[in-house]
């Protein structure tokens, strides 16, 4: 099975630019550290308390004290700083963030989003997802375009406890990257291994397509990685 995870990692990287203060969300969003391109200069933000984070460090360097929030090894960026929970989240929540990358349950066609909690199943709490999604400047959401059960993520209406609503404005996937503008839902992107049609197969939410539309091919360098 190919493991498109690197990919919606590179491509999610991609939307970030010189002099943002970024946050990474759990899961694939945590791999964005690894796909900035050298040119940007991007502070990445950690809600654990960093500001600074670097790529993931190699083996031999790995100090078992800089974690990032998925408790996965960070190495930190010439200039990092720590502070403490209080600070770190007030940053979040006081608009100081430019953008966040965070993983999603289910997206709606209006850009609604649900990422914390499945019916029925234990959780343990929301995290710092809202305080993210709702005081990032930009919600980028990097996500598997289906679910493992292969059930559709891309919704005309969330059917999971909403995170917020109407927050998320792109959103990438190992097939396409969505914009979302005045609530709709509108497709920039595909990958030359999927078709429209079959695209609109697998995804419920109802979209348009943009007057920039392009198709795109996998970097071949990512695509080894993926195998």
């Amino acid at each position: 099975m190919i493991d498109y995870r690197p990919y919606i990692a590179w491509r999610a990287a991609q939307e970030l630019e010189d002099g943002d203060i970024v946050n990474l969300g759990i899961g694939i969003p945590v791999f964005v550290a690894d796909y900035i391109p050298p040119e940007r200069q991007v502070f990445l933000h950690s809600e654990n308390g960093i500001l600074g984070v670097g790529p993931t460090p190699p083996p031999e360097r790995v100090d078992p004290d800089l974690i990032n929030a998925s408790k996965l090894p960070i190495s930190e960026m010439p200039g990092a700083s720590y502070f403490d929970s209080a600070l770190s989240f007030a940053m979040m929540r006081g608009g100081h963030v430019d953008k966040t990358v965070i993983g999603a349950l289910q997206v709606s066609e209006t850009g609604d989003i649900a990422n914390w909690a499945v019916p029925g199943k234990d959780v343990l709490g929301v995290g710092g997802a809202m305080d993210l999604i709702v005081g990032a400047r930009t919600v980028i959401v990097a996500t598997t375009h289906l679910a493992p059960d292969g059930k559709p993520k891309l919704l005309p209406s969330c059917t999971y406890p909403l995170t917020a609503r109407g927050e998320v404005d792109i959103l990438v996937t190992e097939y396409c990257v969505f914009r979302f503008v005045d609530s709709k839902m509108i497709l920039e992107e595909l990958v030359d291994d999927m078709s429209l049609e079959r695209l609109k197969e697998i995804t419920p939410a109802n979209f348009e397509l943009s007057r920039n539309f392009r198709v795109v091919h996998r970097p071949d360098w990512l695509k080894q990685t993926a195998s």
